[in-house]
């Protein structure tokens, strides 16, 4: 047991940090927006773009490479991967000389389209290389961890996501603050350096499985296959079954994609919101979606804890809760008068803050359990595609609302998103913790 322990942290530990590795060459993009259009006349129509189409193809991504993920090792998937996306962050970093090579000047109107051109595709790969990063690590910690204790440790996993994403904006920001415009390449080159440092230690570090160092593997988790050694064929049927047929994973999937366009609607238009109704300067706005976030990550904890500990592993009751918490919250801040204290505003959208980001972690941990191991990264593929399917509701369809209907209606939107993730989720309060117990029949013979 205590040889278990300790790599049981090392894998999570190692998967933390491989994770917080990939938002090094993700976010990077955004602190160097300005340096790319103050030294190459790109405007913001073309920069918006390629976040938009960085956001579909990640999402396609995270579906196609979660059913891949099931099927390979997870070490070498995200090893590999994350290599890949350091290579195209390289790439990007010296696209530049590449369109003057092509095009023989850095001055004419052929540099400039060949240089959107040549950095849209090398997003797009980056775009698409990000897919690897979630759907190993799903893998893997099913088989590291018990599903009994899922939830609260997959929770201390999900944290990774806000640690990169932090280290590489104070770490961008630096460089573009002391060393001004002309440091955007060094964003991309940098990082990846540090990135493919990450890669080569994944390589070296990660275990797909105690069966990898020599320990037995987790107890009662193999029941839904019957063996742990599966072909390419019986890995397909579990997936059929757990996954493309499993109501649970559809319904999962449907509620993810309200649970992001309510998360995402405050997160991509809390500025606004906060600056045009509520009346708040930008810059106490930007505190306070930074202090949303914290609360996000002590409500992710907090869910992760409370769902092992007193819903045994019923994630989905969990979920119920905390959307009724958004609800509470959402409407304490809809209805702050304009000119209110910012303190005020700060403490309804953490609330908000601290709810919203126990299903946003729980549903993709409740869709690994019901999938099982076995089809764990497919379950997290197909319900994670929901979720950045949202944007189109959160992005345009929120703009259009705000624009025609106003601020007011806006408000009416978020609610209804999270009153239907909450009727949704009724329908699996019944639902055990896990789907271990569904044995799954598999026939070997030749």
């Amino acid at each position: 047991m205590k040889n278990f322990n300790y790599w049981q942290k090392r894998i999570i530990l190692t998967t933390m940090v491989g994770y917080a590795m990939y938002y090094f060459v993700r976010k990077n993009f955004s602190l160097a927006m300005p340096g790319l259009e103050a030294e190459f006349g790109i405007d913001k129509i073309s920069l918006g773009i390629f976040l938009t189409l960085h956001g579909v193809v990640y999402g396609a991504s995270r579906f196609v490479n979660g059913l891949l993920a099931d099927r390979v090792s997870s070490r070498v998937f995200m090893s590999v991967g994350l290599g890949l996306c350091a290579v195209a962050n390289l790439v990007f970093g010296v696209s530049d000389y590449i369109a003057a090579f092509f095009a023989g000047d850095r001055h004419s109107y052929v540099f400039t389209s060949t240089l959107i051109l040549t950095m849209g595709i090398t997003w797009l790969i980056n775009g698409f290389t990000q897919g690897t990063g979630v759907p190993p690590c799903n893998k893997i910690l099913t088989h590291w961890i018990p599903p009994k204790e899922l939830a609260t440790k997959m929770s201390i996993w999900n944290t990774s996501h806000s640690i990169g994403a932090g280290l590489v904006v104070v770490f961008c920001g630096y460089l573009m603050s002391h060393w001004g415009m002309a440091a955007w390449r060094w964003c991309f080159i940098l990082p990846a350096i540090i990135a493919l440092t990450g890669a080569v230690l994944l390589w070296f570090l990660l275990k797909d499985s105690p069966s990898k160092v020599g320990l037995p593997e987790l107890e009662n988790t193999q029941k839904s296959s019957g063996d742990a050694r599966l072909d390419a064929k019986a890995v397909s049927l579990i997936v059929r079954e757990k996954v493309f047929k499993n109501p649970v994973i559809w319904l999962l999937a449907i509620v993810n994609f309200f649970v992001y366009v309510v998360r995402f609607s405050i997160l991509d238009w809390g500025p606004s919101i906060l600056s045009q109704y509520k009346g708040v300067s930008l810059a106490s706005a930007g505190w306070i979606l930074a202090v949303f976030e914290l609360f996000g990550i002590l409500g992710m904890l907090v869910a992760g804890w409370f769902t092992d500990k007193v819903m045994h592993g019923r994630a989905q009751r969990t979920c119920v809760f905390c959307m009724l918490g958004v609800i509470v919250f959402i409407i304490a801040f809809w209805q702050l008068p304009s000119g209110s204290s910012p303190f005020l505003f700060a403490l309804c959208l953490c609330g908000a803050g601290f709810f919203i980001y126990g299903p946003q972690a729980l549903i993709g941990i409740y869709a690994a359990n019901q999938a099982t191991n076995k089809a764990a990264a497919s379950a997290n593929g197909l319900v994670g595609i929901f979720g950045y399917a949202s944007t189109v509701l959160s992005g345009v369809g929120f703009g259009y609302v705000a624009t025609h209907y106003g601020w007011e209606f806006s408000f009416v939107t978020i609610l209804v998103m999270a009153v239907l993730s909450i009727l949704f989720l009724m329908l699996l309060w019944k639902q055990s913790s896990d789907g271990y117990s569904k044995k799954i029949i598999i026939n070997e013979t030749k």
